[in-house]
């Protein structure tokens, strides 16, 4: 393959639709994540581990839409740049920074909130009967913890630290070694997209990530779905239905939202670094362009969150609806 800018050129998806639809993502997502944060922070008194998972999913979700520009200007301009202007370290920099930290971070948050909606269902039902030392041990003290606010500010606190602490290294290594090691002209171009031997291993250890926080989701559903089985083959479950089934369809919406957004992404990757190294240059073009769309797809899910917190939250869905009942009902007003 030849390590050179040419090697590469943006098709009309990445260089129109991308910005296109990661300008619209932003806006919509900007508006909605910031009025959830408002909401979460302001407006909700007693907060409950959901919400601080929440919280902290809405701050990742900023830090994602925050980036989304820099990455439509990269798609926009990036192959008239210079591989080493101020614009191109500055758009490869925050952009790919914001966006793979927060994409980690509500990874893993939204893995806490699947435990922790599982620990509730458990909670109730570890109540009633008799109950095991293993199921003591693991219901009444391991998933406990998920359920407590002061334990979920410290669980979110410590995914922010370890997850910074993983990737800065891996961006600043990046800049400083690994972008002056090859010949690249424009800033469109292979180096920029593939990364070196250090990127490309980050990578795959994160892509391992997304693979283990789909497992831990999927395996909270399958868990409860055949719990619920049980359950109703023992007992008579029909006041407990509501709850069940809110359970049920949180872990579902979670799941989904993983299946769609982080799984094709999650997939492609590997293969996207075992293809390209073959050294066909239109083939690397197909995979590059692939692999944008994907990432793509997996920042969309940032500023769809607010939708899904209509599903996930009872509270939330009471403030936003008498907010918005509130502002549009009409003012009599006096005639004098």
């Amino acid at each position: 393959m030849r390590n050179n800018s040419t090697c590469i050129q943006p098709s009309m998806i990445s260089s129109t639709a991308l910005p296109i639809i990661y300008t619209l993502l932003c806006i919509v997502g900007l508006f909605g994540n910031s009025l959830s944060q408002w909401v979460f922070l302001a407006k909700i008194g007693k907060k409950t581990s959901t919400h601080i998972y929440l919280a902290h999913l809405v701050t990742a979700n900023l830090l994602v839409c925050g980036a989304m520009p820099f990455m439509g200007i990269y798609f926009l301009k990036g192959y008239q740049w210079e591989y080493h202007s101020a614009q191109c370290i500055v758009v490869n920099f925050l952009g790919t920074l914001s966006m793979h930290v927060s994409m980690f971070v509500s990874l893993l948050i939204l893995c806490w909130i699947a435990i922790s909606r599982y620990a509730t269902l458990m909670k109730k039902d570890s109540m009633q009967g008799p109950t095991s030392c293993y199921e003591k041990i693991f219901y009444g003290h391991l998933l406990k913890k998920f359920r407590q606010p002061n334990f979920a500010r410290k669980l979110c606190i410590y995914i922010w630290g370890v997850v910074l602490g993983i990737i800065i290294p891996v961006i600043i290594y990046y800049s400083v070694v690994e972008a002056t090691e090859g010949g690249e002209s424009l800033c469109y171009n292979p180096q920029m997209e593939l990364g070196a031997m250090i990127s490309q291993i980050a990578g795959l250890i994160g892509t391992t990530f997304i693979g283990f926080s789909f497992l831990v989701v999927l395996t909270s559903y399958y868990s409860f779905v055949n719990h619920l089985r049980k359950v109703r083959t023992c007992t008579s479950i029909v006041e407990k239905d509501l709850t069940y089934s809110s359970v049920k369809r949180h872990l579902l919406v979670i799941q989904i939202l993983l299946i769609i957004c982080f799984l094709p992404y999650s997939i492609f990757k590997p293969i996207f670094f075992v293809l390209h190294q073959k050294g066909d240059c239109q083939q690397l073009n197909y995979l590059i362009e692939i692999k944008n769309v994907l990432t793509c797809l997996a920042s969309a899910r940032s500023s769809t969150d607010p939708i899904i917190f209509l599903l996930l939250d009872k509270t939330f869905k009471k403030i936003l609806y008498n907010l918005f009942t509130k502002s549009n009902s009409p003012h009599i007003q006096p005639y004098g």
